[in-house]
């Protein structure tokens, strides 16, 4: 049999694309290397909670568009992102608003916090380095207990190492809003994300713990052309070299106690602490179960065999992504897309909406 498309990766880029394929009567094969589709938004129920098992997953978006197709495969609740920083057993609100002002100086004008951050501000044009760009943001006080030691977890390098772009800005309000987004719309999906693919995938041939690579020749010529969503250095073969990745470990566990933390989401912003934060799944939802599951994430170098998370856009490999984009560029039988295929961190509703326009260029308006 001879599909149209072969989607390579079961997530959220290839489901969307499957579903507009399958709507125009197209024929998918959808293959994936893992034993579940979703990819990294992925989540499992444990102790009738849904589990985010590949880390936190928050929809937000201004994409009225997007918002109301997600919406079609399931219902959002009214969840708000108001994550918590931990530093040294002292909390603090995220993002740094009026209230983070206050457990910092104990000030309640947004005049005397602004004076505040004005007087600790490095006075730098062009920073060097993110310590230098996020002193010249928001002064010390912030950048020493909020910033330096998360970050450095986060990306295993001292932030004198790290590049300026990374933090181009810091959200700063000086308002009482712990609302951690912007976006006019946001919430989690009641009973999950899984579900969401799921439906996506309806109509699709889908075959899990399939390894592209294994068998690449033969799948290629199953499909009349091919939408690759995996990295983009192994499709050629790392021709220009391996592109760079930061990892992460969880270390899940479940609780006899119907809570744990009182929040979703907890940073650990302190460098002894070795997780970055701790999350509290139930709270996605506002579960009432007796029990809670809570996971311990940890940042780590890539190392071939973890799952890649987060690009490390410097300069070296940005130089050998734009090469293997050279190459992309060139197939005519062959569209790139999502987070690997781009090297690029997108956030979900992005994803949703590169793929929706992938999908009207190649196959025209339903």
């Amino acid at each position: 049999m001879k599909y149209d498309y072969l989607i390579v990766g079961a997530g959220p880029f290839g489901a969307v694309f499957a579903h507009e394929a399958t709507k125009r009567n197209k024929k998918c094969l959808v293959i994936d290397k893992r034993d579940h589709v979703g990819g990294n938004i992925y989540t499992e129920q444990v102790e009738g909670i849904n589990v985010h098992k590949y880390g936190a997953h928050i929809f937000h978006t201004n994409d009225k568009e997007v918002w109301e197709y997600v919406n079609r495969f399931a219902t959002f609740n009214r969840y708000t992102n108001s994550p918590i920083a931990n530093y040294k057993g002292e909390i603090y609100n995220l993002p740094f608003n009026m209230n983070t002002f206050y457990q910092l100086w104990g000030v309640t004008d947004p005049a005397e916090a602004a004076e505040r951050i004005e007087s600790q501000r490095l006075n730098c044009e062009e920073p060097k380095n993110l310590e230098e760009q996020a002193l010249s943001l928001v002064g010390r006080d912030i950048y020493e207990k909020l910033i330096q030691g998360y970050t450095e977890k986060q990306w295993g390098r001292s932030c004198k190492e790290l590049p300026a772009f990374i933090i181009k800005r810091l959200p700063v309000r000086f308002t009482w809003d712990n609302n951690y987004f912007n976006d006019q719309y946001q919430g989690i999906p009641v009973g999950g994300y899984t579900p969401i693919i799921e439906k996506l995938l309806e109509g699709s041939e889908v075959r899990l713990n399939i390894d592209y690579f294994e068998d690449k020749e033969n799948f290629d010529h199953m499909a009349t052309k091919t939408i690759y969503t995996g990295m983009l250095d192994e499709f050629y073969d790392f021709r220009f070299g391996a592109l760079e990745y930061r990892t992460l470990q969880f270390d899940s566990e479940v609780l006899d106690k119907p809570n744990y933390q009182g929040n979703a989401v907890v940073n650990y912003t302190d460098q002894e602490t070795p997780f970055t934060r701790i999350i509290e799944h139930k709270h996605f939802e506002f579960g009432t179960q007796p029990k809670t599951v809570v996971t311990r994430e940890y940042s780590k170098e890539y190392e071939q065999g973890d799952e890649p998370y987060y690009p490390v856009n410097n300069q070296k490999n940005n130089t050998s992504y734009l090469s293997y984009k050279e190459l992309a560029d060139q197939e005519t039988n062959v569209i790139f897309g999502g987070r690997l295929a781009e090297y690029k961190y997108y956030d979900m509703w992005q994803i949703v909406r590169n793929a929706l326009d992938t999908a009207r260029n190649e196959l025209g308006e339903v």
